[in-house]
């Protein structure tokens, strides 16, 4: 068997890897498959290669389809690390919150909204002045602040809603996390995930980072997803609200090349 081995000495970014693609994995039936971790240590991760190939509509709907189960096998809570692992984690080469515990709304035992979660731990972060200017800063914050008011939240695709109405222990999606094009291999025998940040999320913002940078059939895909589990009412008005995160990852990274789109962004919600 060819195989890949991925060397990182930086702590904790293979355990990282090896329990989200291990999480994700025990969803793959009849969720997304995943590629295999062949054997793992502190600083490395071999996986066998995958052959690449031009992925079909009918390749392109079955993985709609299986991301939908993938997202109702269910996290605890919204940021909720993958099982066996503590601490933060990575998207790319920028941190990423993942609490090991729910946050408490404000003067309530429940947990806190979507927006006020998206707003603190996948918004507020990235938002610096080194990259973005005083009247960028105050227009990002004007959206965080709105996100927090509830008025953006919005309901799980309803496998998900299913799933949390059914067990008590769920309380979000179970997400890819950093689900851009990229990070989908298209086999002989159909989508395969790679790379993941996986974390406690939104369903809706793996559906939108895949359209980040263009993808294959990206329609057969969300159709065929939202035969499978019904997306709330309104979700193509929020694609770019949940591009929102990877887009600030971005501006972390790589600059101000990416500082127009998240502006944009936030007029747009804000």
């Amino acid at each position: 068997m060819d195989t890949i081995r991925k060397a990182d000495s930086r702590r904790g970014r293979i355990a990282y890897e090896v329990a989200g693609l291990a999480w994700l994995a025990e969803a793959s039936d009849p969720g997304a498959p995943v590629v295999p971790v062949l054997g793992h240590g502190a600083t490395w991760l071999e996986e066998p290669r995958l052959v690449s190939v031009a992925p079909t509509p009918q390749a392109a709907e079955d993985f709609g389809r299986a991301l939908a189960h993938t997202h109702a096998a269910g996290a605890s809570h919204l940021g909720a690390p993958p099982p066996g692992f503590e601490g933060d984690g990575w998207m790319g080469e920028a941190h990423l919150s993942l609490p090991g515990q729910p946050s408490p709304a404000p003067a309530s035992s429940e947990s806190e909204s979507w927006g006020a979660f998206y707003a603190r731990e996948r918004i507020a972060p990235y938002v610096d002045d080194r990259t973005f200017t005083a009247a960028e800063r105050a227009l990002i914050e004007k959206l965080c602040e709105r996100l927090k008011s509830g008025v953006l939240d919005h309901g799980q695709p309803r496998l998900v809603e299913d799933a949390k109405n059914r067990h008590s222990s769920i309380g979000a999606a179970r997400t890819h996390g950093d689900l851009w094009s990229g990070n989908v291999m298209w086999t002989p025998d159909g989508a395969v995930l790679i790379d993941p940040a996986a974390q406690g999320g939104h369903a809706e913002e793996d559906l939108a980072a895949l359209a980040v940078f263009g993808c294959p059939h990206y329609e057969r895909i969300l159709a065929a997803y939202n035969e499978a589990s019904p997306l709330e009412d309104g979700w193509r008005e929020r694609v770019a609200l949940h591009q929102m995160h990877i887009i600030m990852i971005h501006c972390a990274v790589f600059g101000r090349s990416y500082v127009p789109e998240a502006v944009a962004i936030a007029r747009r919600y804000a």
